[in-house]
């Protein structure tokens, strides 16, 4: 049985930083992507990092202030977000199972954490 289970969210201040984990079981060794849908709004992608981590990829409107990384050892991958902005604000949620394809497109994950909200105040 496939489990995710994020942490790290939380209320912080425009500017500050938070670091998200999510932690799996029951799944075999695939790419990991964190995605985040705000209130209204599509869920999108925003970040990914390959199985043995040589490869990550971002959405535009973070690159350059979050950081994705991962631990095998430990089946955990992480999420550190500096900067934060208000814009920021949603409930992240961890995804992997990866079929292939753009790895922003929410179909081709198998298995979705229940998501950490993260909430930015300006």
């Amino acid at each position: 049985q496939v489990q995710l289970v994020e942490s790290g969210g939380g209320l912080v201040q425009a500017g500050g930083s938070l670091r998200l984990s999510c932690t799996a079981s029951g799944v075999a060794l695939r790419g990991m992507a964190w995605f985040r849908q705000a209130p209204g709004k599509e869920r999108e992608g925003v970040s990914y990092i390959s199985p043995n981590g040589q490869f990550t990829d971002y959405v535009d409107s973070v690159k350059g202030r979050f950081t994705t990384s991962r631990d095998n050892g430990k089946n955990t991958q992480y999420l550190q977000m500096d900067s934060l902005k208000s814009e920021d604000t949603a409930m992240y949620y961890c995804a992997t199972d990866f079929i292939g394809g753009a790895w922003n497109d929410r179909k081709k994950y198998n298995s979705w954490g229940q998501g950490t909200q993260v909430t930015v105040s300006s």
